[in-house]
């Protein structure tokens, strides 16, 4: 097999001797020459130079390390991922979210898992950022999904996502008839809040104190639901993660800001405590979390 030639290949180039990669593998001598000669003949061409007490690469050994290596661990996460797929899969998972990923995220990721691995029993408890963090150093929650910029040194922090947030207002508003618009703009606005522990509620403080913007008057509600109702009310604007006000936006319930030149986006990130235990319904979950990427 291809594979274990090239195993051999990689010890005896790491160990730069046949008798130590012998040794290692629990082959022969002779059986390891084989395997490398057989690789020579195959590719047509000298891959190592030997002297009694050294073994070197030439230059197309050392072109073919790098690509046996590759290949190599590319075999063992398929070797994997194969054996995950065979296994059953039980257990169950306590997941927690801040608002814009559990509502909006996490129903459809749960809905895929559910149905690849039914025996899995899966719960959501759904909070804000500071919420969750409290319940996964209390041991309530296996995983935590949370928005914004994290910083927390007594948890494993795993970004796994981009969002991107935007302003928006009501219809008929005078900042939507503008192409763009400078933060300067934003001044003496009605704003509409999360309230304190929200991952929104930091982002639109940061983006507020950065921009130092004068806010006329402010409204907190402890919903995105809450924030998006208001705004479209005329109540104010409102900084929402895209996702968030995405269904609003098409039906023309609530209209965008551009911001001039002004990209704004965060992470989200799932959060673990770092001693507790792993089981493969968690292991397959956050795989499943990082083919989301960090688009």
């Amino acid at each position: 097999m291809i594979v274990e030639t090239l195993r051999i290949f990689v010890a005896v180039a790491e160990q730069s001797n046949f008798s130590r990669a012998a040794e290692m593998l629990n082959l022969s001598q002779p059986g390891v020459s084989l395997h490398i000669r057989n690789l020579e003949n195959e590719f047509g061409t000298k891959l190592m130079h030997r002297s009694p007490k050294q073994v070197k690469l030439t230059e197309v050994g050392e072109l073919l390390y790098r690509r046996a290596k590759e290949i190599l661990a590319s075999y063992e996460a398929a070797k994997f991922d194969i054996q995950r797929l065979q296994d059953t899969v039980t257990g169950s998972l306590l997941i927690g979210a801040s608002f814009t990923i559990g509502e909006y995220i996490v129903p459809r990721l749960f809905a895929d898992f559910a149905e690849q691995y039914p025996q899995v029993e899966m719960s959501l408890t759904i909070g804000n950022t500071e919420e969750i963090i409290h319940e996964i150093r209390e041991n309530r929650l296996d995983i935590g999904l949370v928005e914004g910029r994290v910083q927390i040194t007594d948890l494993l922090v795993t970004p796994f996502m981009k969002d991107e947030l935007i302003i928006v207002a009501a219809p008929g508003h005078p900042l939507t008839s503008l192409p763009s618009t400078e933060p300067e703009f934003l001044h003496h606005q009605i704003w509409i809040l999360r309230e304190n522990g929200s991952g929104t509620r930091a982002f639109s403080d940061q983006f507020i104190n950065k921009n130092e913007l004068h806010v006329k008057r402010s409204y907190v509600f402890n919903s995105s639901q809450g924030v998006k109702e208001a705004v479209a009310a005329g109540l104010g604007i409102a900084l929402l993660s895209r996702r968030v006000a995405q269904r609003e936006l098409e039906a023309g319930y609530l209209i965008e800001i551009p911001l001039n030149e002004i990209h704004l986006e965060r992470n989200f990130s799932w959060i673990r405590k770092k001693d507790s235990i792993t089981t493969m319904a968690i292991d397959v979950f956050t795989q499943k979390l990082q083919g989301l990427s960090l688009k």
